[in-house]
């Protein structure tokens, strides 16, 4: 039987404040927080709830890290403690999450764990992306919602968060792209890679540049020139361009490629 992480551990013999978390959660955060123990780590979590988890990421994180909180029940502000500090407002404000990123500064850690309705999770997302450091992590969670009616979810439905953050793989690899409708941006400049999980997506970012192919050792065979005929060669030449124009047409329509066998 697999051992249960510090932070699973942690949530078992909780006797503080109420915490609310998915039970495949805590392995999670162990593989992208574990770094950042023991360090002046900065962690902002929308959604305070109870307030437990922010005692949970300040036992975990140790006593030099700091935490903030987002919270729209004015209630909340009472779990401010040594360490934790908590902003009221919605997330959705943008007005307000742009106050709070003035106050707060950058982060090494943003945890979305707030009201999960699609317009929360990317105005939120919109707004706070680039208050995360250049080598920190930005995680939304709940992403089950995306799929739930009541939260305006869907399969496929258009305007989730799930079908929004999927451009985040195109963005990613936008270096690539040869078509205007797909540029390098801000994001394909700042996120090194994109986790997703059962109810989660976690964002690591690292700045990035292009990338490019390089060849180390000897080859282990030389391919020899082949004699082929100038009638040959024009009609490879002139497959290569119709196979160049088709596929051309079949992208325009967003449809699979053709391959000559």
């Amino acid at each position: 039987m697999k051992e249960k992480s510090d932070l699973e551990k942690y949530f078992r013999s909780n006797t503080k404040r109420l915490i609310h978390k998915c039970n495949n959660y805590f392995d999670i955060y162990e593989r992208h927080f574990s770094r950042y123990r023991n360090t002046n780590v900065v962690v902002l979590e929308i959604g305070v709830s109870h307030g437990g988890s922010l005692q949970m990421w300040k036992s975990y994180f140790g006593g030099n890290c700091k935490i903030y909180g987002i919270d729209i029940d004015p209630r909340c502000k009472e779990f401010e403690e040594e360490n934790i500090e908590i902003f009221i407002g919605s997330q959705s404000d943008r007005k307000f999450l742009r106050e709070v990123k003035e106050r707060i500064g950058q982060v090494d850690i943003l945890i979305d764990d707030g009201g999960h309705t699609m317009r929360q999770q990317i105005i939120t997302f919109e707004e706070l992306f680039d208050m995360v450091k250049k080598d920190g992590i930005y995680l939304c969670e709940d992403l089950h919602t995306s799929y739930w009616l009541t939260y305006g979810g869907g399969h496929k439905r258009r305007g989730t968060f799930i079908e929004y953050s999927k451009n985040f793989i195109d963005y990613i690899n936008a270096y690539h792209s040869e078509q205007r409708s797909l540029k390098v941006n801000d994001f394909s400049k700042s996120a090194d890679s994109v986790h997703y999980y059962n109810g989660m997506v976690v964002i690591e970012k690292r700045e990035m540049q292009p990338t490019y192919t390089e060849k180390t050792g000897n080859p282990s065979f030389i391919d020899e020139p082949q004699k082929v005929s100038k009638l040959k060669k024009a009609a490879s030449k002139l497959k290569y361009i119709l196979l160049k124009w088709i596929n051309t047409i079949l992208r325009w329509f967003r449809l699979p490629g053709f391959i000559w066998r």
